[in-house]
């Protein structure tokens, strides 16, 4: 066995630990887990959300900001944030709460561990706002609920580095890369099964990256999703291989105008909302 493959082997097993129950998945902060209980219970008051919300003052922010975006932009910008929470509705503020709890919920043990984060992170960021930019002009009434799906889809690639808790325990981006292709899609399942979210995001855990996948004739969340993966992954230094946009079950969902591509065989509609995913991407870093 060569050396690369007798250190991949280490980090296998750590990996292997952590999908048998042997090590300890991320759990989500107990401020989320209060928030999402509290709006589940369909008698909640906004004075009961406004309560909860307030003991995380970066949620809170991230709340105002996020309401007062061009996405929920309205004739009366919120002021208070218990007119956050009427603009945005429950599932929304659900949404918000779950995306600011991911990028706080992985403890980062040297500096790098936060080199691997950050490139997972930007990735993962990209997409999400590709997928939430593309849901209007392709149908999909909520884009927060794709930038969430596109988020969550590839959360056991967060959980992988959650295994390496000793800061000399700490794979090549190689290694890692390989780790997540391995373990990532079935981490990401029991992740989200642990939080008890909605099934709907783990089918589109389960779509994800199955290029020419069939989930039926009108363009789904699933596809959404993967047409932001491509996207982003097209754009990462070095690129991974890839088929061509139009091999992609879900472009080819696409009806004229919104299936024209730009000159660099992406979609035109994303080259042309560029301004926007920028800064929702930036919202999420």
């Amino acid at each position: 066995m060569s050396a690369a493959e007798s250190d991949y082997s280490v980090y296998r097993k750590v990996v292997t630990q952590l999908m048998n129950g042997e090590e300890q998945l991320p759990s989500l902060p107990m401020i989320t887990l209060d928030i999402r209980r509290a709006l589940a219970d369909p008698n909640v008051t906004v004075a009961k959300l406004k309560q909860l919300i307030s003991r995380d003052p970066a949620l809170s922010a991230l709340l105002m900001k996020h309401a007062s975006s061009i996405m929920f932009r309205s004739s009366q910008p919120p002021r208070t944030l218990e007119d956050v929470i009427r603009l945005l509705g429950l599932q929304e503020v659900d949404r918000v709460t779950l995306v600011h709890s991911l990028k706080s919920l992985f403890t980062l043990h040297s500096a790098a561990h936060k080199q691997l984060f950050i490139g997972v992170w930007g990735r993962l960021t990209r997409q999400a706002a590709v997928s939430a930019a593309l849901a209007r002009p392709l149908g999909i009434p909520s884009p927060d609920h794709a930038l969430l799906a596109s988020l969550l889809c590839d959360v056991g690639e967060l959980a992988v580095l959650s295994a390496f808790k000793d800061a000399s325990q700490v794979p090549s981006a190689e290694v890692f890369t390989r780790l997540c292709r391995e373990y990532g899609q079935s981490l990401s399942v029991i992740v989200l099964k642990k939080w008890a979210v909605d099934d709907a995001y783990i089918q589109v855990v389960r779509g994800a990256r199955q290029w020419d996948l069939d989930s039926g004739p009108r363009l789904s969340l699933v596809d959404l999703v993967n047409l932001g993966i491509w996207h982003a992954l097209r754009d990462e230094h070095p690129a991974p291989r890839l088929p061509a946009l139009g091999e992609l079950a879900a472009y080819r969902k696409l009806a004229p105008p919104q299936d024209g591509l730009d000159a660099g065989g992406g979609l035109a509609l994303v080259f042309a909302h560029q301004d926007s995913i920028r800064r929702t991407a930036s919202l999420l870093r």
